[in-house]
């Protein structure tokens, strides 16, 4: 794995500086389409689950699943990217889903194709939308 530091001395920090400093750093050493697979910043990292380690699992994450090159951005590396080439991969373009509420604060994901008519889907053409299912929106 390709490991880089980025200098950032100009003030404050923050995720959204941090990762585009990554990325353009990524793309300076021949990643065409850069993606963070995984980060480490302050006490947040992603992905996150209880019980992780914070000082390894965003890591050990992101080397198991594509990452390619670590980015240490900021004083002390204040944010560390793992991150990968996504040229190359297929995208499936405009998916047909969207989200409803029943009104009761209960999200569903559904497949707008099978709506029952005009007025678009309605809950039976829904999943109840779970950590197993995205948010649409």
């Amino acid at each position: 794995m390709t490991d880089i530091h980025i200098d950032y001395p100009a003030g404050e920090l923050d995720f959204r500086r941090a990762s585009f400093l990554a990325k353009n750093a990524a793309r300076q050493h021949l990643m065409h389409e850069p993606t963070i697979v995984s980060w480490r910043g302050g006490s947040a990292m992603s992905p996150s689950f209880a019980g992780g380690d914070p000082d390894t699992w965003w890591q050990k994450y992101g080397e198991g699943n594509g990452g390619r090159m670590e980015i240490g951005v900021g004083d002390g590396d204040e944010y560390r990217f793992i991150v990968m080439d996504t040229e190359g991969y297929e995208t499936i373009g405009d998916l047909p889903l969207r989200n409803l509420d029943d009104g009761d604060g209960r999200q569903y994901l559904c497949y707008a194709p099978m709506s029952k008519g005009a007025g678009g889907s309605t809950l039976e053409d829904c999943s109840p939308l779970d950590e197993w299912t995205a948010d649409q929106y």
